[in-house]
């Protein structure tokens, strides 16, 4: 059944090829509930359990793998694929420097294991398009995947059946859960993009609203070129963040109120319509300015680096935390020619978004019991994480593997030379403070297949900026 609607949808997606003669669109999923926020432990519901007869070979392993300690599951790969050659495909290219650590780690059990590897990343968002194709064969080549956005996840990869969520046992009881219990998609980690602003002028931005105001034209990665960011407009419309810019509004002086009041009223028949909750409007206007004033760009790093050098004044962009960690400074160029918006007081709503690497066995895994026991020892030891670990805004989803990384990388202390703070911008207040103070905007797969045929469309018909 799998593969026959894996067929049909690389079918759909020909079709609309040879029929439109562009790209074909995103696929979405049939409006559902609106699900509470999710956090990093419990990022989407899955389906009921599947009766015992009912199951795939791999998910009888998977089953089987997730009563399993490491290091048992350790033993299962070294009896399946020493000599042999895994595929792995990701979204994130650090998987490819996981695998020696993961190899190195079998060989303290078994001196001498070897497996030969091979990790690809697709660019232009084409990870869906390998995997569905790759799912039609009776044993596919990819092994497993560390794949982001949880919409398509959801309404491409699970729902299809061509991807499986294994629970490591290590993983759950660390999280206070157990494989039954626990109820979502399996994340490595939560990355986190953040409002910051160059410094080297007057201008201040202590609310969120200054970031949609007349006049700004923030750096902001293209919504349909990265399309994590397009789920976190999805998000904004989730009732309690669009609470929370509700909250940001009122916090405004009357005359800038003023500015954003006919948008918010012209809104309110829309989010009517999309049959969001009573904060909608809110979200809406400030999804509706944000598109049609920002910048598209094609990378952060070189949006990071426009962003800390003195020429960028009274600019912003929201970017991926961790670009601050390459910035080499110079006379011109420093992180202290920037400041974190959510760090600056008495900053009113969303600090940022976080969005989460996610792991899964492929269903027709060549290597299954090898993909579970590389997923074990990535999400469950602070060696297997630390191809992720080195970064600031990156959070391990096991909690033991969060602490043990940020007493070994000091990551909120990170801006701190000889005791002092020097680069105030680079101490990260980790992933708690966040989730509350910080108020980041948290990626929820279910809701944002949810909204995406009906928010997504409405999205879709914005003007975007264009300098020209």
């Amino acid at each position: 059944m799998k593969r026959i609607v894996a067929m049909l949808l690389v079918l759909c997606m020909a079709l609309g090829l040879a029929a439109c003669g562009q790209k074909a669109p995103e696929a979405t999923a049939a409006p559902a509930a609106p699900a509470a926020p999710a956090d990093t432990a419990a990022p989407a519901a899955p389906a009921e359990p599947v009766a015992e007869e009912n199951l795939t070979e791999t998910q009888k392993i998977i089953k089987e793998a997730q009563t399993m300690t490491l290091e048992e599951l350790a033993k299962k790969a070294i009896e399946e694929s020493n000599g042999k050659m895994f595929y792995g495909v990701g979204n994130s290219s650090r998987g490819k420097s996981a695998l020696p650590l993961f190899i190195a780690y079998l060989q303290t059990i078994d001196p001498s294991y070897n497996m030969e590897f091979e990790w690809q990343q697709p660019k232009n968002n084409k990870i869906f398009d390998q995997l569905t194709a790759d799912s039609l064969k009776d044993t596919g080549t990819f092994a497993m995947t560390l794949i982001q956005d949880g919409n398509q996840i959801e309404s491409k990869m699970v729902q299809t059946g061509i991807l499986d969520t294994f629970i490591p046992k290590d993983w759950a009881e660390a999280n206070g859960t157990t494989a039954e219990e626990y109820k979502g998609f399996l994340a490595l980690q939560t990355l986190n993009k953040v409002f910051m602003y160059n410094n080297t002028g007057s201008k201040t931005y202590d609310n969120c609203w200054d970031f949609v105001a007349e006049g700004e034209h923030g750096l902001y990665m293209d919504i349909d070129s990265e399309i994590v960011g397009k789920n976190f407009l999805y998000m904004l419309t989730e009732d309690t963040y669009a609470g929370w810019l509700k909250e940001a509004y009122n916090a405004l002086p009357a005359e800038e109120q003023a500015y954003f009041q006919p948008t918010i009223k012209a809104m309110e028949s829309e989010a009517a319509d999309l049959g969001l909750g009573p904060d909608g409007a809110y979200a809406l206007a400030w999804i509706k300015l944000l598109v049609e004033i920002y910048k598209a760009q094609t990378d952060y790093g070189p949006n990071c680096n426009t962003l800390v050098d003195k020429s960028a004044t009274d600019q912003f962009g929201l970017l991926v935390y961790s670009k601050l960690r390459s910035v080499e400074e110079s006379n011109s160029v420093s992180v202290n020619n920037v400041n974190v918006a959510a760090y600056t007081d008495g900053y009113q709503g969303i600090g940022g978004y976080g969005y989460c690497h996610y792991l899964f066995v492929t269903d027709n895994s060549p290597l299954p019991w090898t993909a579970c026991a590389f997923i074990a020892y990535m999400t469950c030891t602070e060696d297997g994480f630390s191809a992720w670990g080195k970064d600031m805004g990156g959070y391990s989803s096991n909690p033991k593997v969060a602490e043990a990384t940020e007493n070994t990388r000091h990551h909120q202390t990170g801006g701190y030379v000889d005791g002092v703070s020097v680069y105030e911008a680079k101490n990260d207040r980790g992933y708690d403070w966040w989730t509350t103070d910080g108020k980041l905007v948290l990626e929820d797969p279910e809701y944002c297949a949810s909204v995406a045929f009906t928010v997504g469309s409405w999205i879709e018909m914005l003007t975007k900026y264009s300098a020209g």
